[in-house]
């Protein structure tokens, strides 16, 4: 008698991918001198949220935008993840480097200290609704350069570039 099973490996790669970009942008947030205490308040709804339009496969990118209270409109930095579909690793491996995105981040210097942030997802048309989260806009890039750092985290049949957008 032989036994056969199957396993849903794109199920597995959502949930790593979410957790990976939640877990390095909220490294991030922490070393970058930010309060990460309403990060991890809103970590349940974020991390459904972006589960479920990897699932539909209308999320195109998750931005954490940084700016300064006073001047809301306008970023100050950006942080980015960029969904890759149907991509990924090959033989069914799973990878995440952090380092590449945060070595960068940390080398634009110090945020002031009043500063916030606002986890934004992009979707494409037609997304599933999540509760709490609704279409927005992102803040403005004007006069900021994007960088690319690569592909930062990796899993079979989804992945996730990461990039940044600095002034100067």
């Amino acid at each position: 008698m032989s036994t056969v099973a199957y396993v849903n490996t794109y199920a597995y790669s959502v949930t790593y991918l979410t957790d990976k970009m939640l877990r390095s942008l909220q490294e991030l947030i922490r070393e970058l001198g930010l309060d990460p205490r309403r990060f991890v308040t809103g970590w349940e709804s974020s991390d459904l949220a972006i589960s479920t339009w990897l699932k539909s496969g209308h999320l195109y990118r998750i931005s954490l935008e940084i700016y300064d209270p006073n001047e809301s409109s306008r970023a100050i930095l950006v942080l980015e993840f960029d969904i890759v579909y149907a991509s990924g690793s090959e033989d069914g491996s799973f990878s995440v480097d952090g380092e590449a995105l945060r070595y960068e981040i940390l080398k634009t210097g110090t945020l002031p200290s009043r500063c916030t942030y606002s986890l934004i997802c992009f979707n494409r048309a037609g997304r599933p609704d999540v509760p709490n989260w609704g279409p927005v806009d992102g803040r403005s890039r004007e006069g900021m350069t994007r960088y690319i750092a690569g592909t930062t985290i990796s899993a079979p049949g989804l992945s996730a570039s990461s990039a940044y957008w600095a002034r100067g």
